[in-house]
C-alpha cells in the first residue's frame, strides 16, 4: 500500500511539474533546462525526460542552441484555471492599475482582464465581484487620468521604434520638439507615468512625464538596442543624486 501511495504521489507531482513548465513555455520566448532543474529541484536529466514527454503528447517544441527550449511559433495552450489566491491578486491588480493616471493601460488592463475572467467558473466569478466592491486603493482619488500615450510608448519600447515628441517643461513657455529612443518606464513618487528615453537633441538620457507630452507619434524608423542594463542605469541614478552606492 505505501509503494502504491509513493508512486501515485510521484505521478501527482510530475504533472504539477510539467503544467508548470508548459505554463514557462507560453509565457517566455524559452525555457532553460538548469534554470527549470533549479526551481523543481530535481536533475537536468529529469527535466530532459519531461521536455521528451511534453513533445510525445503532441507539445511542438524547438531546442535554441545555447538558450533553451521554446514552443513552435502559432501554438497555444488552452486557458487554464486559476487558483483562487490567483484569481484575488486580478482583483488587485485590476484596482491599482484603475487609480493610475493613464488611461490607455487602464483601457487595456481591463479587457485583458475581461478575457481573464471568461474562463473562471461561476462560483469565482461571484467572489472576484464581492472582493471588487470590498476593496479600495487609496491613490487617485479622484480618479485623474492625465496621459493617453502609454501603451504606445510601451509597444514603439519593445519593438526599438523612435518616438516624436512635443514636451512642455515645467515653466517653458511653449513645448519643445523631441526624438527619443525609448528606455525605460517609471511610475513616480507623485503617481505620474515617467518614461526614460535617450534624447537625440541633449544627447544624454532624460525623462519625460507623460502629462506633460502635447502630442507624440510614434515613428516606423528604428534605433539599436541601448547596451546598458536597467540596472547599470538605476545605479548611476542613484549615484548622480544620492552621491553614493544604494545597496
Amino acid at each position: 500500500m505505501y509503494l502504491l501511495e509513493v508512486a501515485y504521489t510521484d505521478n501527482i507531482s510530475r504533472l504539477s511539474r510539467l503544467t508548470a513548465i508548459l505554463l514557462k513555455l507560453q509565457t517566455r520566448a524559452y525555457v532553460q533546462v538548469a534554470e527549470l532543474a533549479e526551481q523543481f529541484e530535481v536533475s537536468t536529466r529529469t527535466i530532459y525526460r519531461d521536455l521528451r514527454a511534453l513533445e510525445a503528447s503532441g507539445v511542438p517544441l524547438y531546442a535554441i542552441e545555447g538558450k533553451g527550449y521554446s514552443l513552435v511559433d502559432g501554438y497555444h495552450i488552452p486557458p487554464v484555471m486559476f487558483t483562487e489566491a490567483e484569481a484575488n491578486a486580478l482583483v488587485f491588480g485590476e484596482k491599482m492599475i484603475a487609480k493610475t493616471k493613464d488611461s490607455s493601460l487602464i483601457e487595456a488592463f481591463a479587457s485583458a482582464a475581461d478575457k481573464i475572467r471568461a474562463v473562471l467558473e461561476e462560483g469565482q466569478k461571484e467572489k472576484l465581484a464581492l472582493l471588487a466592491k470590498r476593496t479600495i486603493i487609496g491613490k487617485n482619488w479622484q480618479n485623474v487620468q492625465t496621459s493617453t500615450f502609454l501603451s504606445e510608448i510601451q509597444q514603439a519600447l519593445t519593438a526599438f521604434r523612435l518616438i516624436r515628441l512635443a514636451y512642455l517643461k515645467e515653466g517653458a513657455g511653449k513645448p519643445s520638439d523631441r526624438l527619443v529612443e525609448p528606455f525605460a518606464i517609471y511610475h513616480n513618487q507623485e503617481e505620474n507615468w515617467v518614461l526614460i528615453a535617450w534624447c537625440r537633441l541633449r544627447k544624454d538620457f532624460r525623462n519625460f512625464r507623460l502629462d506633460r507630452i502635447e502630442t507624440l507619434l510614434v515613428l516606423d524608423e528604428t534605433f539599436s538596442p541601448h547596451q546598458m542594463t536597467m540596472e547599470a542605469y538605476v545605479e548611476i541614478q542613484r549615484k548622480k543624486h544620492l552621491g553614493k552606492a544604494v545597496t
